[in-house]
């Protein structure tokens, strides 16, 4: 079975299994990526079972106003600072540990503020599917 990071471990190894096996990932082994609001720790990318990714992420900056084209992304706030926001087109929304958040393709989105969140992204995270935009310029969502 192949598992996203050396640190996957499959739980209750059968070798003779016909079936799947759960597989285990310690978000603390896997190397952190810079991402355009902080740190980000990515899990299950090669996972045959699961058709995105999971990310645990440090925001500790505001990030830029994106959107994605195919992602559909949810966000779990785990913990923020009191002032921490999520901005969803244009719109300023406070946010607060233990909220969720589900963002689908095309709405712009930016974290405002230091917290940590787990990101579940569907499809699989494409860096390539962030949308910067320059201010001023407006998107075009196909029909």
């Amino acid at each position: 079975m192949k598992l996203d990071s050396e640190h996957a471990q499959p739980a209750n190894p059968q070798p003779d299994s016909k079936f799947a096996r759960a597989e285990l990932v310690d978000f603390n082994q896997i190397e952190p990526v810079e991402c355009p609001c902080g740190l980000a720790r990515r899990a299950f990318a090669d996972s045959p079972h699961f058709p995105g990714t999971v990310h645990l992420t440090q925001i500790s900056q505001d990030a830029r106003s994106h959107f994605h084209q195919a992602h559909t992304e949810i966000y779990v706030i785990l913990d923020c600072e009191a002032d921490a926001a999520i901005e969803l087109d244009g719109k300023l929304h406070p946010v607060r540990p233990r909220m969720s958040i589900l963002i689908p393709p095309h709405v712009k989105h930016r974290a405002v503020g230091k917290m940590e969140v787990l990101i579940v992204c569907t499809p699989e995270f494409d860096p390539a599917d962030e949308f910067f935009e320059d201010p001023g310029t407006e998107r075009v969502i196909p029909d």
